[in-house]
């Protein structure tokens, strides 16, 4: 018999391998199908168990049975989604589209169940009286939230109206995921003559070609187009026409009016989800989804951005006329146009700094960032080691694998790193977890940090910018709060928290990749081995603030495209895309022409497809928490393995398991500030505080 078990499906059994790993040697895309589909079946058992259990409900045999359901299909999920975002094909893409409002269906099968509703709903309503560990308690009110804001208590008739828009969605979402990572590798831009890639390093042009090479492009380069509005490249081409021709070719890569066009598909899934909201009783998607988050309401949000886009604006107006200024005086004839803007801010930047980015790139060679920076950091301040290994299978040969070992040198997990760009990834960076921490299941994390960082050519070193190397801690930061979970309920493990409050680790975990003791340590020149100069350390420093204006504007004008996308009424005619984002944020105060949205609505992958529909404004919102609890550490020594592990205690370890504004009180004392989030931006004068 096969180590699979009889159906030999490697998918349907917990994974013999160490902390159940996937075995991605053995999974084939066939095998995906059958064990989602054994997986649902499966997991309706088990809740039709619950509810027909003719004991009355108890804590035990409801919501901890509710807990323990899923097992296989969660399993086969985890996999999926793996592979489907970092290394997908054809057939995983076409399962994919047709599997998603399959799952939607099954998601509403259980948290419209009225019989498990009711077994929920009555221990919810005695829960003053039963005896419930803090844990517990919590489950209990977190699933009784859960299952009310999808829609338990509405009739049959508006729950089944509901179901249908909720696999609708599932299907778009799907949908839109696919056109999205086609549209993104159409645009590529071709290059014919290298002179139009003047002003790049010679290791990029050869990875340009090495692309070509890869796409069967004999005798041309390609810039590949990452997910963002602007492209890595646009700081150094000095070739102004082909700035141009790749700022337009990733503004416009999912608008080309062919089959990835992607604008009828989020103008249906914006009226799909207001209706959804309609029904549930809200105003709109926003207004139902901030329930379960730290700031609550849209209220909330806005009055948060409205402290941000004076000063954003302002300062982003004054550095796009220092841009003019310096236009004018090389005798430019022109206005600075979005994609000038990255190429002269690093020339303003080196005129008052003495400082350019790719003068750091050679001291950032990707590995050592990773081990004697991101590694070593969490070292020092939570005691955890690195061991790489290569005898667990991987789904792509630029995976690696390492396990990760407590302060105690008790195992913690393993930790999978996939940081090159592929055409069949998705684009931007993420975490995910391939296990989730139980001790109700006895499971430990196996955690994911995914990249699109360029692949050198063969022989080359991986030499990376600075901003990667800040989503290289970012990234990390997600892992260590899934490696320090430590909680009884999946649902509430790790990184299962609200939107606004998740991304505390990640942007908190960047702040050390400044630090002096790390920098010391992973900033060494790639050929001589010697360290950062001083001098241009300090350059770097001095330089962290500038350009914050546009950072900053360019974020907001995405949040705002993302609240406005999802605060339509029900009652709204269907929009169209391209108008809709004008006056967004024209009304917003947010239309700098030379200052585009980090995602225009077409591919901002983060609202349609990600999770954060009317969410995306929480990556400002944890700004100001990770800021203010930055601001402890300076002020409580530092890097320390004392601050570390209150840091672990109070905040990486605690999962969903209390409510987040108790968390950070707890942690810093007192309220979240937003004066630290200013000062870093350079912003804190600007904005009058």
């Amino acid at each position: 018999m096969s180590a699979f078990g009889r159906s030999g499906n490697p998918l349907i059994t917990p994974s013999p391998l160490p902390y159940q790993a996937p075995p991605f040697d053995q999974i084939t895309d066939r095998d995906f199908a059958p064990a989602f589909e054994q997986g649902m079946t499966e997991q309706l058992a088990e809740v039709d168990a619950i509810v027909n259990n003719p004991a009355p409900p108890t804590f035990e045999n409801t919501l901890a049975a509710l807990e323990r359901s899923g097992q296989t299909l969660t399993r086969v999920h985890f996999a999926f989604n793996a592979l489907s975002s970092a290394n997908t094909n054809d057939a995983l893409q076409q399962l994919q589209e047709a599997i998603a409002p399959k799952l939607a269906a099954h998601a509403d099968a259980i948290v419209l169940n009225p019989g498990l509703f009711k077994r929920i709903e009555t221990l919810h309503s005695h829960r003053d009286r039963l005896v419930l560990d803090p844990e517990a308690r919590r489950l209990l009110e977190y699933q009784h939230q859960q299952f009310v804001m999808a829609g338990a208590r509405l009739s049959p008739a508006n729950q089944a109206q509901l179901k249908a828009l909720n696999q609708e969605d599932a299907s778009l979402s799907a949908k839109f995921t696919n056109q999205l990572l086609a549209a993104a590798k159409d645009a590529a831009l071709v290059i014919a003559d290298r002179s139009e890639l003047d002003g790049l390093s010679s290791a990029e042009i050869d990875a340009a070609a090495l692309a070509a090479t890869e796409r069967d492009i004999a005798g041309r380069w390609v810039l590949a187009v990452v997910n963002t509005t602007q492209q890595p490249a646009l700081e150094s081409l000095t070739h102004r026409p082909t700035r141009e021709k790749l700022f337009r070719a990733s503004c416009t890569r999912a608008e080309r009016g062919d089959a990835n066009d992607t604008r009828a598909a989020i103008t249906r899934l914006a009226e799909i989800r207001a209706h959804r909201a309609q029904l549930l009783g809200h105003s709109s998607y926003a207004a139902w989804r901030l329930q379960d988050q730290m700031a609550g309401t849209s209220e909330a949000v806005e009055a948060f951005l409205a402290r941000l886009v004076p000063a954003a604006t302002a300062r982003a107006r004054r550095e796009a006329a220092d841009i003019q200024s310096l236009i004018d005086r090389h005798r430019g004839g022109f206005h600075v146009e979005p994609w000038d803007w990255d190429f002269y801010a690093e020339q303003v930047r080196k005129a008052r700094y003495d400082f350019e980015a790719h003068d750091v790139k050679p001291y950032f060679e990707l590995n050592r960032v990773l081990i004697d920076g991101v590694f070593y950091a969490a070292t020092r301040l939570y005691g955890v080691t690195f061991t790489e290994r290569h005898d667990l299978p991987v789904y792509h040969p630029d995976v690696r694998v390492f396990e990760v070992f407590d302060h105690d040198g008790a195992p913690l997990g393993l930790f999978y790193v996939d940081y090159f760009k592929r055409d069949n990834k998705n684009g931007g960076a993420w975490m995910d977890n391939l296990v989730t921490q139980s001790t109700l299941l006895g499971t430990k994390p196996v955690i994911t940090n995914v990249g699109n960082f360029p692949k050198p050519a063969a022989g080359q070193p991986a030499l990376i910018s600075f901003d990667d190397v800040i989503t290289m801690f970012h990234e990390f930061g997600h892992a260590l709060h899934g490696f320090f979970a430590d909680q009884m309920y999946p649902a509430l493990s790790g990184t299962a928290v609200a939107r606004d409050f998740v991304e505390l680790p990640p942007q908190f975990n960047e702040h050390w990749a400044l630090d002096p003791q790390v920098l010391a340590r992973y900033a060494l020149h790639h050929e001589s081995g010697e360290p950062m100069p001083p001098a241009l350390v300090d350059k770097m420093r001095q330089a962290a603030t500038f350009n914050q204006g546009y950072a900053l504007t360019e974020i907001l004008a995405a949040v705002r495209l993302d609240m406005a996308w999802h605060s339509l009424p029900a009652t709204a005619p269907i929009q169209d895309a391209d108008v809709f984002e004008a006056s967004s944020l024209a009304a917003a105060g947010l239309n700098l022409p030379e200052v585009p949205p980090r995602y225009r609505s077409s591919y901002f992958l983060h609202i349609w497809a990600n999770g954060y529909a009317a969410g995306y404004y929480a990556y400002l919102w944890t700004e100001m928490l990770e800021e203010d609890a930055y601001a402890w550490f300076e002020e409580h020594g530092g890097l320390t393995r004392a601050n570390g592990q209150r840091f672990r205690d109070l905040i990486l370890s605690k999962g969903n398991t209390e409510d987040y504004a108790t968390m950070f009180r707890n942690f810093r004392g007192r309220e979240p500030q937003i004066d630290a989030m200013l000062a870093r931006r350079g912003l804190k004068t600007a904005a009058g505080k």
